[in-house]
């Protein structure tokens, strides 16, 4: 049951509770919303000033939209609210005792209460070579990166083609939704290239396999709708390859559980998430799955009066004994229940546990292709799902100017084919390496 608005009474700024959110993320956005024109004082602290809207960035990743399509300024998010600033730097550690989020160049930020909504990072298990070679697709630099890998390998492979037609092997680690969206938009990519552009490219030396350990895609899914995300990734010419670990990567290749060792030209990376590596040091928190921190039902962290985390920092206990999913609506829900139970400790109130409302997952495996897992198990697929995904997505992404040309883009594309940010801006350094 929603709680009824609460009469803000506006006092001076100085002299309201301080609340930190380090993060700028679905969770601490969330949080920071349900905090403004509150009386509370609210900085957000993150090493970027914007916040990413990570479900595109596979778009970003395989030339579809523009990085700033998905970012969005933080200081522009929350330009009205009168009592909520952001402070542009990274977290070097908490101090609790005193109160501090000391940040590495020096600055120290006391607190009343502290919201830890630092996300996830990508996990490597520990796989040999993982970690320095293949590309993950968590930021909006790991997307910049990778679509500059992509693009530079297809170009190589034209020039090469002057003398023999080559193979181009591109291999994506891991079967979850990332994984399938990634493989199918980078089979469109090719395509694209091919026609669009004149890459002269032998698609019969052009392979992209999606490997994962589990012995089927989307494992949040039923069985339907992985068989069909199989079906279409293969009508695509990407193969699928489940069942299988990868045990060691290197600058050119992957190697298999089998023996098998597979040439690539790019290892993508979305096995899977981990929180502990993304935590601050200092925080004294229980480590949860995942490296989550543990939190009571309030999403307090657990021993803990005036330190709470949300998203995928937290692992949040639900009814049934599991841990609430790794997902955007987790944090955004969370976010807000979090704001609203530090408004209730302020004024002396009791807090109420968080219950997650699963709205159902989607995916999108490519143009008039998704899989969507409704409430209650319901499933959707192709041309139906697919526009549920796109609708979705356009309403959660923040900003009009980026919905608007999120939107223009993709029609675009659906009826066109030829538009999209298919350019190469890298830093030989950084983002070639």
């Amino acid at each position: 049951m929603a709680s009824s608005p609460r009469t803000v009474v506006h006092r001076d700024l100085a002299s309201m509770p301080h609340v930190v959110i380090i993060g700028g993320g679905f969770a601490g956005i969330g949080t920071a919303k349900g905090l403004s024109d509150q009386d509370v004082r609210v900085t957000i602290i993150d090493q970027h000033n914007f916040h990413t809207f990570q479900p595109l960035l596979y778009q970003v990743a395989t030339a579809g939209l523009e990085p700033a399509d998905v970012a969005y300024p933080i200081r522009t998010i929350f330009g009205a609210a009168r009592n909520v600033r952001f402070r542009h730097g990274r977290v070097r550690a908490i101090d609790h005792p005193r109160g501090l989020v000391i940040l590495d160049d020096g600055a120290e930020i006391t607190f009343d209460h502290l919201v830890v909504a630092t996300g996830a990072i990508a996990a490597f298990f520990a796989v040999p070579g993982a970690e320095q070679f293949a590309l993950p697709l968590y930021t909006l630099a790991d997307a910049r990166r990778l679509r500059n890998r992509l693009l530079s390998t297809l170009e190589r492979a034209d020039v090469a083609a002057d003398r023999e037609r080559v193979g181009v092997t591109f291999v994506v680690v891991g079967g979850g939704p990332t994984g399938v969206e990634t493989s199918g938009a980078l089979s469109e990519l090719i395509k694209i290239v091919i026609r669009r552009d004149g890459l002269r490219l032998d698609t019969a030396k052009v392979r992209i396999v999606l490997v994962d350990v589990a012995p089927r895609l989307l494992t949040q899914f039923p069985d339907a709708a992985s068989d069909y995300a199989r079906k279409h990734l293969e009508s695509m010419g990407v193969e699928v390859d489940v069942g299988r670990s990868v045990v060691e990567i290197d600058a050119t290749s992957i190697r298999f559980s089998d023996g098998e060792r597979l040439e690539v030209e790019a290892v993508i990376w979305a096995a899977g998430v981990s929180a502990g590596d993304a935590l601050p040091t200092g925080l004294g928190a229980t480590p949860g799955a995942a490296g989550r921190a543990q939190v009571s039902p309030d999403l307090r962290l657990a021993g803990s009066t005036n330190m709470w985390a949300v998203g995928d920092a937290a692992a949040i206990p639900q009814s049934d004994g599991s841990f609430a999913p790794m997902l955007a609506p987790v944090a955004i829900q969370s976010g807000r229940h979090c704001a609203t139970q530090i408004l209730h400790v302020v004024h002396g109130e009791a807090t109420t546990p968080f219950r997650y409302h699963n709205k159902g997952i989607m995916a999108t495996i490519g143009r008039n292709a998704a899989v969507a897992k409704l409430p209650y198990g319901r499933v959707i697929t192709g041309r139906l799902g697919w526009l549920a995904w796109l609708g979705l997505h356009l309403w959660y992404l923040i900003g009009f100017r980026n919905k608007l040309r999120v939107l223009i883009n993709w029609t675009w594309r659906y009826f066109d084919w030829k538009s999209g940010p298919r350019l190469i801006v890298a830093d030989a350094e950084t983002d070639e390496s």
